[in-house]
């Protein structure tokens, strides 16, 4: 049929009715054969009270053709034009991809929407391009895409947060109303993660139907979903643009960021393993096909004090524990004794390192470790050289006090002469020294962020991509952690221009377990930085024990954050035996398919990762557990068919003192089928309040 598209992946369909204007008529299971009848059967009645006509619940959804709740297109030319109708014109049909071209020839506007399907991840991409084919400015307030819900979608799983306690979820109901969620913080936020899931009445880890979104922007946005009063649904999602942000000329056009979407059977697993399959393929670009290398951050070891033959000797204590890239984080440039100075200033500081910087960079690449530095290049100190000799280069508006936030301002990277400097400093930097790799802060919002007097967290995002662009283009071996106050700029665009995230400052095994789980939906382990931290957490002054640590840190990119120059061996040694751990499963965490499980003790969280062959799993007790004996533990995710050896890799020492007996299994080796892991399940020990143990399954 002319007017159906039907576009397919592995598992989902993506059917798309196209009369006057473009229509999703099913996003989910895939669908083997359309019928002849698709459109009678689909035809909806035109109830009374209402417009005499059918009102579509389009693409990009039109105020001027009946939609009453969220137009995809708001703006106006000179208050002329505010309620464009579009219809289609041309359209562009690949195998796996559609372009619809759409115009309005009074608002004289025309939109292209583009959609495509991933055949291995059934991820699909959409974003909306609007054109002014006027010869006046035309205003543009807003511009989102919309994906339409089924009405058995009634259960809301959203994102919510804060500095050092990223990544929370939040469940509603979907029944009525609606939810809607803005950012104008001016980076991706700790506050509002960019996603959300809708699904099927109690939706869950491994069970239920479940359709998952994420805006792929580094700025502003708003993300909103919708149950209309006539029961149809919807999640829309776009940019927030400020007033007066995006005024186009004759012919000049604004595309929106890109909206990911995916449809899971089988609950949020399946979600995440349609993200991961996706960042995998078509994000992720890593200089070197190597195993992701262990890190240790000299931050929370010596801050600002900075001592060359010191580092020399934390490098060395690095290394013999596994160590594999060694970071000198905040406090190398000049004037650096404090963080209310210095920003801006990108130069060595000579007394600190009268010898200069490569002695050190040698002697830690002497000890077969890669050389890395903390860099925070949009921001300047007011007290700077920088600063002042450049105020002008401050993204500010004149005439108005702007409050700084880390005692710092953000530099305009619109302004030319701003960004030539920032790169000839970053170039000049990857040029002298051998840095493998660069952890990129940004620690403060954007308040009155304006550009030559207008409104500009659009116009510094993109030229934030456009700085990482040039720099990687030249340095194409350097890698780049994207931190931002811990997880404050965390989304699939800003992970194509670097290789990891740091998800939050907060290095409290305890907060990392829940930040963890909800940054897992989206990504994959081998770009979440999970550190051991001190014994004692320097965000909460909450003590854990190393096996608490480390099995938190062990399931991401692993790294450390300490002095281990002045740490007991004991300690040291334990780090060592983790970073051992790590090394030894990597390549199955950081290539197999992440899953967790769901407990009916929710003090419990369960989690793993694994491929054809092996299975590791993670069961950490948070708290005092619910129940007397723990839920016996059951793998939905694992081959039936198959037997399987089980083994303990790792569980707490001197623990256990919930039990007077342990299970006997915990010191030997078992042989299980997959049958019986999955209906019968594993007894489990009962674990300690914040302790956990891992197992290790392969198959025979």
């Amino acid at each position: 049929m002319k007017n159906i598209i039907h576009l397919t992946s592995k598992n989902c369909s993506l059917i798309i009715k196209v009369e006057t204007t473009p229509e999703i008529l099913h996003w989910g299971p895939k669908i083997n054969q359309i019928d002849p009848d698709i459109l009678l059967a689909t035809e909806r009645p035109i109830p009374q009270a209402r417009l005499d006509v059918d009102v579509p619940l389009s693409l990009c959804p039109e105020l001027g053709s009946g939609h009453f709740n969220a137009p995809g297109l708001e703006g106006h030319r000179e208050s002329f034009d505010w309620a464009p109708v579009f219809e289609v014109f041309d359209q562009d049909l690949a195998a796996q991809s559609v372009v619809f071209k759409l115009q309005d020839k009074v608002a004289k506007l025309q939109l292209e929407i583009e959609i495509k399907l991933d055949f291995e991840s059934d991820v699909i991409q959409k974003r909306i391009k609007v054109i002014n084919t006027g010869e006046t400015k035309y205003s543009l307030t807003k511009l989102s895409s919309t994906l339409p819900l089924p009405n058995h979608a009634n259960e809301l799983m959203s994102f919510h947060g804060r500095w050092s306690r990223e990544f929370q979820t939040h469940r509603q109901r979907f029944a009525h109303g609606g939810f809607m969620q803005e950012n104008r913080r001016g980076r991706t936020s700790h506050e509002n993660f960019p996603g959300l899931f809708v699904g099927s009445d109690h939706f869950n880890e491994q069970n239920g139907q479940v359709w998952g979104f994420h805006l792929g922007w580094s700025g502003n946005h708003q993300l909103r979903a919708d149950v209309r009063s006539d029961g149809r649904r919807f999640v829309q999602a776009g940019e927030l643009l400020l007033s007066g942000e995006v005024v186009l000329g004759a012919l000049e056009s604004y595309s929106t960021p890109w909206l990911y979407a995916t449809y899971s059977a089988a609950g949020l697993n399946g979600i995440s393993e349609h993200f991961h399959r996706f960042v995998r393929d078509n994000i992720i670009k890593f200089p070197e096909d190597k195993p992701r290398p262990v890190h240790l951050n000299t931050w929370e070891g010596i801050y600002f004090e900075h001592d060359p033959q010191y580092i020399m000797k934390m490098a060395n204590e690095a290394a013999v524990m596994g160590v594999e890239r060694f970071i000198i984080d905040d406090g190398w440039f000049i004037g650096r004794h404090g963080e209310r100075a210095a920003l801006g200033d990108w130069y060595l500081d000579k007394e600190k390192y009268p010898n200069g910087l490569e002695p050190v960079i040698k002697h830690v690449n002497d000890l077969d470790m890669e050389f890395g530095l903390w860099v925070e290049p949009e921001m300047v100190s007011e007290e700077s050289m920088l600063y002042r000799a450049h105020p002008d280069w401050v993204l500010a508006l004149q005439g108005y006090h702007q409050p700084s936030g880390r005692w710092q301002y953000v530099l305009d990277l619109q302004n030319t002469a701003c960004f030539n400097y920032l790169f000839e400093r970053l170039n000049d930097l990857l040029t002298r020294y051998n840095i493998s790799y660069l952890k990129w802060d940004m620690n403060r919002e954007l308040v009155q962020p304006g550009h030559q007097g207008k409104p500009a967290v659009s116009g510094q995002t993109n030229a934030l991509y456009a700085l990482l662009d040039k720099l990687l283009a030249v340095h194409t071996e350097v890698e780049i952690e994207s931190c931002s106050s811990g997880g404050g700029r965390i989304d699939f665009e800003i992970l194509k221009r670097t290789h990891r995230f740091w998800p939050s400052d907060c290095n409290d095994a305890l907060e990392r377990q829940t930040i963890q789980r909800g940054m897992s939906y989206f990504f994959p382990p081998e770009v979440m930085g999970t550190h051991i931290g001190p014994e004692e957490s320097h965000t909460t002054r909450r003590v854990h024990h190393i096996n608490m640590r480390g099995m938190t840190a062990l399931s991401g990119h692993m790294g450390v954050e300490l002095d281990p120059v002045k740490v007991p061996v004991e300690e040291r040694q334990a780090f060592a035996k983790y970073i051992a751990l790590h090394k030894q499963y990597r390549h199955l965490l950081h290539s197999g398919r992440s899953f967790r499980v769901d407990t009916a003790d929710n003090s419990q969280n369960i989690y793993g990762v694994h491929n054809n062959d092996e299975m590791l799993i993670t069961v950490c007790q948070l708290t005092m557990p619910d129940y007397a004996l723990p839920s016996p533990l059951r793998i939905s995710c694992i081959d039936t068919t198959a037997q399987y050896q089980v083994n303990l890799v790792e569980t707490p020492e001197n623990s256990f003192q919930l039990m007077k007996q342990r299970p006997k299994w915990l010191d030997k080796t078992l042989t299980l089928s997959g049958e019986s892991l999955k209906e019968i399940g594993l007894s489990l020990p009962i674990l300690d309040p914040e302790s956990a143990l891992m197992l290790h399954l392969k198959k025979r």
